[in-house]
């Protein structure tokens, strides 16, 4: 057992097993140990790669889609685009340069803001963003930013917000929990614990013994806060995710190891942890705010802005060697056997706003 397991292992044995929650959050964010607080796990050379380094071609559509929700909205002002979670802070590096090439003015105008609470990552953005020209400011949370108009923009965020799972036994439905076997290694056990019913489908109560459901009030709260801003102040929001357009059963927690999956209590704090969004829960969040929410699959929305002739102008004067390259990474982001199936998009806009990319 690694440090951590250790860790974990004593934290059990003291005060008992663990929630999925509290699992996820000490292993990716633990001090000492943890995922997100010790390792750099993007790009080939970590254990994941996300969209906006695969390619400049997804940060580019994003800004359009960004610029154009803003001006559908009334083009408020003063304006804040805001990233949270922004990994290396390649998608921000790519939004500020396509904003300051579609509108130079506007561009020196707005408040470019990182959510990031990493001190480590925070330091690799700034490093990213070191030779922009623009006013660049990183916030630990939401609620830090100012309350001014603000285009939000997520990728790959809600997966890592922790989540609770719970299981239907005996005609209710108990928590799933980390505990201890006889051995003292990390196993699943059942919790006392039981879910707000106001989380639970409309069909919960009918579901076959043994069914797993996944919940995740922590990702919703995130929701809650972003969607209070866009109806107080204006602007809109765009989040990128792998998961469901509906809400369903099944368990879908996972590790990722070095660009394979690994085992989930295997090696804590040297996987990423993650699990499929329920868009339509984080959806239902922005609605109760009378705000308008649209949804796709990832590459349904790229090819709506315009991934194909984007493509095929960075290649028309390219080498052979460049414009293959450039048709491999459109395809990572948007073939249904790549990104494009997988991952689903969520914009959230004042209602009445249809933005570019979504069936009206």
């Amino acid at each position: 057992m690694n440090p951590l397991g250790e860790k974990l292992a004593a934290l059990i044995e003291q005060e008992g097993p663990l929630t999925i929650a509290d699992y996820m959050a000490i292993c990716l964010f633990d001090p000492a140990h943890g995922y997100y607080t010790t390792r750099e796990p993007f790009g080939a050379a970590g254990d994941f790669t996300t969209a906006p380094e695969i390619s400049q071609m997804f940060g580019e559509l994003v800004a359009v889609w960004l610029y154009s929700a803003w001006q559908a909205a009334g083009s408020p002002r003063p304006l804040c685009i805001a990233e949270i979670g922004p990994g290396r802070g390649t998608l921000m590096k790519d939004l500020i340069r396509t904003l300051s090439q579609l509108d130079p003015g506007l561009a020196g105008e707005v408040r470019f803001a990182l959510v990031e609470a990493s001190p480590r990552l925070t330091e690799v953005q700034k490093q990213t963003l070191a030779g922009s020209t623009f006013s660049v400011d990183w916030f630990r949370q939401v609620g830090d930013l100012p309350w001014v108009s603000t285009l939000f923009v997520g990728n790959e965020i809600f997966d890592a917000i922790p989540m609770r799972q719970f299981v239907r036994r005996d005609g209710r439905w108990r928590e799933r929990c980390v505990g201890l076997d006889g051995d003292g290694k990390l196993t699943f056990v059942q919790g006392p614990g039981e879910p707000d019913p106001g989380l639970l489908p409309a069909d919960a109560g009918s579901a076959e013994e043994g069914t797993l459901i996944e919940l995740a009030p922590a990702r919703n709260a995130l929701m809650d806060a972003v969607a209070e801003r866009i109806a107080r102040d204006g602007g809109a929001a765009i989040f990128f995710d792998y998961g469901h357009l509906e809400t369903g059963y099944g368990d879908t927690l996972q590790a990722v190891r070095r660009h394979a999956f690994d085992e989930v209590l295997g090696a804590p704090g040297e996987a990423d942890l993650t699990s499929h969004v329920d868009f339509a829960a984080l959806g239902a969040v922005a609605a109760q705010y009378g705000l308008s929410t649209h949804m796709a699959t990832q590459g349904d929305f790229l090819l709506a802005m315009g991934l194909r002739e984007r493509a095929g102008l960075l290649g028309r004067s390219a080498d052979a060697e460049t414009r293959e390259r450039i048709v491999g990474e459109a395809r990572r982001l948007a073939a249904f056997d790549e990104m494009g199936e997988l991952f689903k998009v969520l914009a959230v806009t004042p209602r009445g706003v249809v933005p570019p990319g979504f069936a009206a």
